[in-house]
């Protein structure tokens, strides 16, 4: 068997001929010959808690990095832990890959060990689901997977690995390796120059154009783009990457100033629930719409949505778009009139002067705007620190008032829970930059376990917990759609979640007077440890800004 390999080898080994030396996993028993395999292919197993986590920390290394994040499990209960967290990537358009272990082939339909139809439970949260058939193609696979992940539009793929073909020894000439070329220069479908052109046309002719940018589009490289493309255009552009769409705090008054375009450009962005299909109060009657998206689908589904009001649908891969049309503005030479664009990006980036003097109103309990005010300074003095928001009314306060260049949120999902495994694949891609995470104390209950996932990795950060015991985002929809004496049910006991980070072998502090927050901040960034700063709050709502207001 000297000329023969190991199918798992042959998957370790893809791995790392493909660049991905990094896995992020959870141990179990179909998957243990990838861990063995591991060793000779010299692969980082960051080990989670939880199988969530591992798909949650792959999804934030295809955010960060634009390259497909690798999430390993094991099969049945494994995978099936796994698989929520891809509604979260998929909505987010990050590019990565679940590998699950699975039952062998030769037990399917035989009641095998934890056989389960993985592929079948997957495939509504991912761009493609399949269970591999062969070991000598597994590394193929593996790489057509990653391919698939990073194409069109980014999002998660998965991959079952029956044990048996892992476990099979095939010959080296028969192993079919995956081409890196695929991976790292997949083919894009770019903006013909008639195309962009007409696109510009009809945003010269606007009165009030506005760009609305899909989620990936929400990178460092993604907003500079945007940016060149607004100021070439006079329309400005919002990323909608939160459930709260255009109502999102992190874009201040954009809720007002979609309400005046004439013109809203899709770019990458689906007409959904997000922006309200484009229609009701929200939108003047009237409203026009160009739709450019990888999928021809969600080109279909804007004309069924608009009708005759989308003038135009071009079938195209964001960036490619977005770079078409700025060398087609450029060589045009035509100088857009900036004024309606200074007066919308004011009112987005305008905060409301009474926030300024915001405090709590009860002893040991603070308000999430003096909170921000007092972190700005901090998470500002470096440019390359990283901000995660997550969860709901506190975090919408920090991502309201803490304008940074690196960031992420918990997607447009709407789902909660993913900031500490965030954290980690945050410091495992960069291991010097400053790492905050701001979430709420029902969101740190997802997977506090993950801070002993830091200690044993040595993946320090910090989190910033608004603590007001209760669920809040929750209650507040009890409060305003049922009344005061109807709240209940969204309780949660006002644990001390800094004692429980120093007892996991983590910093911990708690502060309930603004006085003491940031020097227990800087203290937790000093302190080298994943850290907790567990903060008392007021649960109030979060911010909804207005150009009145």
């Amino acid at each position: 068997m000297a000329n023969d390999i190991r199918g798992a080898d042959i998957v370790a080994q893809s791995l790392a001929r493909l660049g991905s030396r990094t896995v992020f996993t959870l141990s179990g028993n179909h998957i243990m010959s990838i861990f063995d395999a591991a060793i000779e292919a010299k692969l980082e197993l960051i080990h989670t808690r939880h199988e969530a986590a591992t798909v949650h920390m792959a999804d934030a290394w295809g955010r960060l990095t634009g390259e497909p994040g690798i999430a390993m499990v094991t099969g049945g209960p494994g995978h099936a832990n796994a698989v929520g967290a891809l509604f979260t990537a998929l909505s987010a358009e990050s590019p990565m890959v679940l590998l699950s272990g699975h039952a062998a082939t030769w037990e399917l339909g035989r009641g095998g060990f934890q056989e389960i139809r993985q592929a079948d439970m997957a495939a509504p949260v991912a761009k493609a689901s399949w269970t591999a058939k062969s070991a000598a193609t597994l590394g193929e696979e593996l790489g057509e997977a990653m391919r698939i992940a990073k194409s069109g539009r980014p999002g998660p793929v998965h991959l079952s690995l029956p044990s048996d073909l892992l476990d099979e020894h095939v010959p080296s000439n028969a192993v079919r390796w995956p081409d890196p070329v695929k991976i790292v220069k997949p083919r894009r479908v770019g903006l013909s120059d008639g195309a962009a052109d007409a696109v510009l046309g009809a945003m010269a002719a606007a009165k009030r154009p506005v760009i609305l940018a899909g989620p990936h589009l929400s990178s460092r490289a993604g907003r500079a783009l945007l940016g060149k493309l607004e100021r070439a255009t006079g329309a400005p552009y919002a990323v909608i990457e939160s459930p709260r769409g255009t109502n999102d705090a992190t874009i201040g008054a954009f809720g007002d100033v979609v309400k005046e375009a004439d013109l809203i450009v899709l770019l990458g962005k689906a007409l959904d629930f997000t922006v309200k299909w484009a229609t009701g109060p929200g939108f003047a009657a009237n409203v026009k719409l160009i739709s450019i998206d990888p999928e021809g689908a969600l080109v279909e589904r804007a004309a069924r949505e608009k009708g005759a009001d989308l003038v135009l649908g071009c079938v195209a891969d964001t960036v490619p778009a977005a770079e078409a049309l700025l060398a087609r503005a450029a060589a045009s030479g035509r100088k857009p009139d900036l004024s309606w664009l200074n007066d919308a990006r004011a009112a987005m980036d305008r905060r409301p002067e009474a926030w300024s003097g915001l405090k709590g109103a009860s002893a040991g309990r603070l308000h999430a705007a003096e909170v921000f005010r007092a972190l700005r300074p901090v998470v500002e003095r470096d440019p390359e620190t990283l901000l995660i928001c997550d969860g709901g009314e506190f975090a919408q306060w920090g991502q309201s008032l803490l304008p940074v260049n690196k960031r992420l949120i918990n997607s447009v999902a709407g789902s909660i829970g993913a900031s500490l495994p965030f954290a980690i694949a945050g410091r495992v891609h960069d291991r010097k930059s400053p790492i905050i995470a701001v979430l709420g104390d029902g969101t740190f209950g997802f997977h506090m376990a993950e801070f002993e996932t830091a200690v044993r990795h040595g993946t320090p950060f910090v989190a910033i917990v608004g603590n007001d015991a209760c669920w809040n985002a929750e209650s507040q929809i009890q409060k305003r759609d049922y009344g005061a004496d109807r709240m209940h049910g969204c309780e949660l006991l006002p644990t001390r979640y800094d004692q429980v980070v120093a007892a996991m072998g983590g910093h911990g502090e708690m502060v309930d007077t603004i006085g003491d927050l940031v020097p227990a901040v800087e203290r937790a960034l000093a302190s080298g440890k994943p850290a907790c700063v567990n903060v008392q709050v007021e649960s109030i709502a979060a911010p909804v800004i207005r150009k009145s207001a």
